[in-house]
C-alpha cells in the first residue's frame, strides 16, 4: 500500500514536470510574438514614490524579459490532475483509478485555489504590459479586496462545512480551540502570503523557494495519510521544477501575478489543510518552512515604517531584502542560490516541527 501511495504522488509529479516542460516552449513562442513585457521601465514604491534603486537594477530587462511565464505552471497542473481524471474514467483499472488523486475531500479546494488567483493575476498581467506608467495592473487594492473576499469564503467553507475550530500546536501541546476566529485567522494568513509574492524578483529564485515549500507540505500531507492532497501538492512541485527550467539565470520569461498568486493563496490553504483537518500542525509548521517569505515581507514592513517614522531614513538600500542583496554587490546567481539552500534548510526544519508529537 506504501508503494502504491508513494506512486501516486511520485507518477503525478513527474508528469507535471514533463507537461510543463512540452508546453514552456509554446508559452515562450506566444509571450515572445506578442511582446509580453512592460513597454516601458519603472516600478512604483508603496509609499508612491518611484522606486529609483529598483530601476538601476532592473531597466534594462523590464522591457525585454516576457511576463506570465506563471502560465506553464498553473498550466501544467491543471493539465495533469486532469489527464489522471480522464484516463480513470475512460479506461478505469487499478491502475488509473489509483492515480487519479482529483477528490473533493483534499484537491478541489487548493486546486480551486490556484486556478482562481492564476485568473486574476493573469489579468494583472496584462493590463500591466498594456498600460502606461502609473496605470498597470489592476490596483492594488482591487487585489487585496479579491484575496480578502476569496480567503473569507474559504475560511467560512473550514469553519463552517469542515468543521475546523482549533489550530494544532507543536511539541505535544494538543490543539487550541479558537472557534469562528478560523475564518479571520485564515484571511490574515492569505493576505500576508499574497503579500509575499514580491519575491519574484530575481530569476530563478522564487520558483525554487516555492519548490521546496511544496515539497514540505506535500510530505507532511503524506505522513498524515492525506495521499490526495500530498500528491497535489507534489504536482505542483513538478510543474515549478520544469518552470523553473526555463526561469534559470538567464530567464526565459517571468513568473509574474499569475503564477504568484495562485501559489501563495495555495499555501494558506495547504498549510490549514494540514492542520487539525489532518491532524497535525501544518499552520504553527508555516512560518518555518515558508521562513524567506516572512523575511521577504517583514523587509517591506520594515522599510515602510522607517521611512514613515525616520523622515525618509530606509534600513535597507532597497526592499524587499532580496534586492538589498543586489543593491550591495551579490550577484543574481549567487542570491538565488543561497536562497535556495536556505529555503531547503527552513522546510525541512519545518517538516520537523510538524512532525513532532
Amino acid at each position: 500500500m506504501v508503494v502504491i501511495d508513494l506512486l501516486k504522488v511520485f507518477v503525478p509529479a513527474a508528469a507535471a514536470f514533463w507537461i510543463g516542460i512540452a508546453i514552456a516552449p509554446i508559452v515562450t513562442h506566444y509571450l515572445y510574438r506578442y511582446r509580453v513585457w512592460k513597454k516601458s521601465p519603472g516600478k512604483t514604491a508603496l509609499d508612491g514614490t518611484a522606486a529609483v534603486e529598483f530601476g538601476k537594477l532592473r531597466d534594462a530587462t523590464e522591457t525585454k524579459t516576457p511576463r506570465m511565464g506563471g502560465i506553464v505552471i498553473w498550466g501544467a497542473v491543471a493539465l495533469t490532475i486532469g489527464i489522471m481524471w480522464f484516463f480513470a474514467r475512460v479506461f478505469p483499472n487499478d491502475i488509473s483509478t489509483k492515480l487519479d488523486f482529483f477528490s473533493r475531500s483534499q484537491t478541489w479546494i487548493p486546486l480551486s485555489t490556484l486556478i482562481l488567483g492564476a485568473i486574476v493575476g493573469f489579468v494583472n498581467d496584462i493590463l500591466d504590459v498594456v498600460g502606461d506608467m502609473g496605470e498597470r495592473g489592476i490596483p492594488l487594492r482591487i487585489r487585496i479586496l479579491f484575496v480578502t473576499i476569496l480567503s473569507t469564503a474559504i475560511g467560512w467553507w473550514f469553519y463552517a462545512k469542515l468543521d475546523v475550530t482549533s489550530v494544532g500546536l507543536p511539541f505535544g501541546g494538543g490543539e487550541l480551540f479558537i472557534g469562528w476566529l478560523i475564518v479571520p485567522l485564515f484571511v490574515f494568513i492569505s493576505l500576508c502570503l499574497y503579500a509575499s509574492g514580491i519575491i519574484d524578483g530575481i530569476d530563478g529564485l522564487s520558483g525554487g523557494v516555492f519548490a521546496s515549500i511544496f515539497t514540505a507540505y506535500s510530505f507532511i500531507a503524506f505522513n498524515q495519510d492525506q495521499i490526495d492532497l500530498a500528491a497535489f501538492c507534489a504536482t505542483v512541485v513538478g510543474a515549478l521544477l520544469a518552470f523553473l527550467w526555463f526561469n534559470v539565470p538567464p530567464a526565459r520569461f517571468w513568473m509574474t501575478e499569475t503564477g504568484s498568486m495562485g501559489l501563495t493563496l495555495t499555501i494558506a490553504v495547504v498549510a490549514f489543510m494540514t492542520d487539525t483537518l489532518g491532524e497535525g500542525k501544518g499552520i504553527a509548521a508555516l512560518p518555518v518552512i515558508a521562513f524567506l517569505l516572512v523575511v521577504t515581507v517583514a523587509s517591506n514592513v520594515i522599510q515602510i515604517l522607517s521611512k514613515h517614522f525616520r523622515n525618509g531614513k530606509k534600513v535597507f538600500r532597497i526592499a524587499p531584502l532580496h534586492h538589498h542583496f543586489e543593491a550591495i554587490g551579490w550577484p543574481g546567481p549567487k542570491v538565488t542560490m543561497r536562497y535556495w539552500i536556505l529555503s531547503i534548510i527552513f522546510a525541512i526544519a519545518g517538516v520537523s516541527l510538524a512532525l513532532l508529537k
